[in-house]
């Protein structure tokens, strides 16, 4: 058996707590130069692979406010988000012990019924598993590698756009 050791450097961007997206065209692009720190939610990243799981943890280390729960499989996964649906769901299509289509299967009545955005983690750019899971709730799909500008941008659009304690705290009083 073998093993290997990685370092991940994630960049200082031009405004470190600022959150701007260039590449992501697909979709509504976030409020230019929103605050990280206004950006509260939970993700719920349900990946196999130790090394992606390492990745999404750095990026998403640029947002202090956002929780990060990890599950290293689809049951796990499903079983994470029944406890507790978190408002951004990052899913692999492709594990071991069952499929992202599968997991969006089991979950998609909760999906339509809640907030949660879930967005499939794949290297493929189509397939008829892409549409499936997307025509039972989930939103979108970002191609692997993941691309730090694709995180960031489209973090920061879905969580503006969720409901948050001081918005829900706002708009009642």
């Amino acid at each position: 058996m073998s093993s290997f050791g990685a370092a991940l450097t994630i960049s200082q961007r031009s405004s470190p707590h600022r959150c701007t997206s260039k590449r992501d065209t697909t979709m509504a692009q976030p409020e230019p130069d929103a605050p990280v720190e206004d950006l509260r939610g939970t993700v719920l990243c349900i990946e196999d692979d130790p090394v992606n799981r390492m990745l999404v943890e750095a990026m998403l280390s640029a947002f202090p406010a956002v929780t990060l729960r990890l599950a290293v499989n689809g049951r796990d996964g499903i079983r994470a988000a029944l406890e507790a649906m978190p408002d951004v769901i990052l899913l692999d299509m492709n594990m071991p012990d069952m499929r992202g289509l599968d997991v969006v299967r089991v979950l998609s009545d909760r999906i339509t019924d809640s907030a949660c955005h879930v967005i499939l983690l794949t290297a493929e750019r189509f397939s008829i598993d892409l549409a499936k899971a997307m025509s039972l709730g989930a939103r979108e799909h970002w191609e692997k590698p993941l691309c730090a500008d694709t995180v960031y941008g489209g973090l920061c659009r879905i969580l503006r756009s969720q409901p948050n304690e001081s918005t829900v705290g706002a708009l009642n009083a």
